[in-house]
């Protein structure tokens, strides 16, 4: 420890000038430490002893005492900072340079802040026969928020991937419609365009998510097969973990898509509720509805108005075999729908729910067409 010290020093020429001796014989070990003075210029001459004779076995104690007085010592002798020279000629003039602080006064700032509020507004359009009409300029959109008519600011054909959450039935009531509604989803699935992503949430009893978010359609199509109807249905219950496992979406576009031969009968949220959570959410919901004896238009009520309210659209089949066409309208919905942005004429930031009016003006050559939209938002704080 001692040498690793000494070897340190030996180079400085800040350290004072020292000597040391160790001595050895068959009795002992002498360690002394000669001539550590500042002013010594004889070390040998001017020494005096740091330890006495000591022990083998107190040798290894008496060196650690010896470097532990020479570390003292160095920091009693090392010379203190001179201070700077006073000399008028500008050859003697050393100049020091010291990192600087910030300042701690605040600058005015110089940069460009632009807070623009946009909105946008997906909108599908379609015919008598509820096949997507495209290719309309913005002159035949016609946007009203809570009354007041907006400027257009631009409309866009939507052509970006898609999040999409099944909600399947799993109730009793569909055991003799499990296999076709099976076949039906499967051929959404197998329509997707890179960038997808789908999960699945089955509903009897209560809600239950078979499958987070994938892209594999594969592993979705075996994903259904292991359900097995049994139960009642909480439909409401199902759409809210639908919307929670929807935050884990990476696409923008968001939709639901839920298929159902019935109304809700076991859930503990409410439609009220329900709608609120589906206002505050970026999702648009789709419906298919398994339609029957004891199944009516108006027992489809709940989920036309949660499918109206988002933009989105109920599709009533009266027979399973009516499944695929209903999946191949929902997908073209889904597909083909415009954007449609405006910066909105109330600039107030006060969290207030502002109601959308969509208006389409048919041009000449068209039957009359069908519009559907997300039906409001929410101002921003």
């Amino acid at each position: 420890m001692l040498s690793f010290i000494f070897r340190e020093l030996a180079g400085n020429p800040r350290v004072p000038r020292f000597n040391i001796h160790f001595a050895y014989n068959a009795k002992g070990c002498h360690c002394v430490v000669l001539g550590f003075t500042p002013e010594a210029t004889d070390p040998i001459q001017r020494s005096r002893s740091v330890s006495q004779l000591c022990k083998p076995r107190l040798s290894f104690l008496v060196a650690r005492f010896a470097g532990a007085m020479i570390f003292a010592a160095l920091l009693r002798s090392a010379p203190q900072a001179p201070d700077p020279p006073q000399s008028s000629s500008h050859d003697d003039v050393r100049v020091s340079i010291l990192p600087r602080g910030r300042p701690e006064t605040k600058a005015p700032r110089n940069d460009i802040r632009v807070d623009v509020n946009m909105v946008l507004i997906p909108v599908t359009v379609t015919d008598p026969l509820g096949k997507p009409v495209l290719g309309l300029s913005p002159d035949f959109f016609h946007i009203f928020e809570d009354g007041v008519e907006q400027i257009v600011a631009r409309v866009v054909n939507q052509d970006a991937p898609l999040s999409m959450g099944l909600v399947f039935d799993a109730s009793a009531s569909m055991n003799s419609k499990l296999d076709k509604s099976r076949e039906a989803i499967a051929h959404l699935f197998k329509t997707s365009m890179p960038g997808d992503e789908y999960f699945v949430v089955t509903f009897s009893d209560r809600p239950k998510l078979l499958s987070g978010f994938t892209s594999d359609s594969n592993d979705l199509e075996n994903t259904l097969l292991t359900i097995r109807p049994e139960g009642w249905t909480s439909l409401l219950d199902a759409i809210y973990l639908s919307v929670s496992q929807m935050k884990k979406a990476r696409n923008t576009r968001r939709a639901l898509v839920v298929l159902s031969d019935g109304g809700d009968n076991n859930s503990r949220y409410t439609e009220r509720e329900i709608r609120g959570l589906l206002r505050e959410s970026d999702i648009s919901l789709y419906a298919i509805g398994i339609l029957g004896p004891m199944v009516t238009t108006g027992s489809m009520k709940l989920l036309s108005n949660l499918a109206e309210e988002t933009g989105g659209r109920l599709y009533p089949v009266h027979k399973t075999n009516q499944l695929p066409e209903a999946v191949a309208k929902l997908n073209a919905a889904l597909r083909d729908q415009y954007m449609v942005a405006y910066h909105p004429a109330n600039p107030n930031r006060d969290g207030k729910f502002r109601r959308v009016l969509v208006r389409i003006a048919t041009p000449p050559s068209l039957p009359s067409l069908h519009a559907s939209w997300r039906v409001g938002y929410y101002a921003p704080n």
